[in-house]
């Protein structure tokens, strides 16, 4: 995985937006984000993701593919929705088996975007209450492992008034102490 700063510049979402300044390792700790590279295992062994999730209690998984053929006439609405600014009530981790995408985060402090390229084999850890919004690279094609730490769910709570004083991200806030 790759993590630098988004430019801001106007431009398709699937492109680099690459500012030439890298972020650290340190910077995405400060923030909640962990990250690992664990090789996908081709005979569909995962034992290094099943430690990780032993480790953090994830109990659950599936496995999405986005791709224009998988989504169909609803490739481009999906995309879209998915870049969206939005926050979880709980983790979203992800695993990329195949393809690669770009995970936004939201720095709090300067409010910049700082953009994370996953590829194949990298596992990320997003905290619940962090901005953040996800979208495929130029390749358009991404099979990845979504894990859980209870039933499956995915509900993206867009960005306003209500999600910035919702108890998870203020929960999220005070575990990265911003006051």
């Amino acid at each position: 995985m790759r993590a630098y700063y988004f430019d801001d510049l106007p431009g398709d979402q699937r492109l680099p937006h690459d500012s030439g300044k890298s972020v650290s390792d340190e910077t995405l700790e400060a923030i909640g984000v962990l990250h690992w590279h664990i090789p996908v295992d081709e005979a569909g062994g995962f034992k290094a993701v099943d430690a990780v999730a032993t480790q953090r209690n994830y109990k659950n998984r599936d496995v999405i593919v986005i791709t224009k053929e998988s989504l169909g006439d609803e490739y481009e609405t999906k995309i879209k929705n998915f870049y969206k600014e939005h926050m979880h009530e709980d983790e979203e981790i992800r695993y990329i088996l195949e393809g690669s995408g770009f995970f936004d985060v939201r720095e709090h402090a300067t409010e910049s975007w700082i953009r994370c390229h996953m590829s194949a084999g990298d596992l990320m850890v997003l905290p619940a209450g962090i901005y953040h919004r996800f979208t495929l690279d130029e390749k358009n094609r991404v099979r990845t492992m979504r894990l859980f730490k209870d039933e499956p769910k995915w509900i993206a709570y867009n960005r306003g008034i209500e999600t910035d004083t919702s108890p998870y991200r203020l929960d999220y806030l005070k575990s990265i102490e911003v006051h």
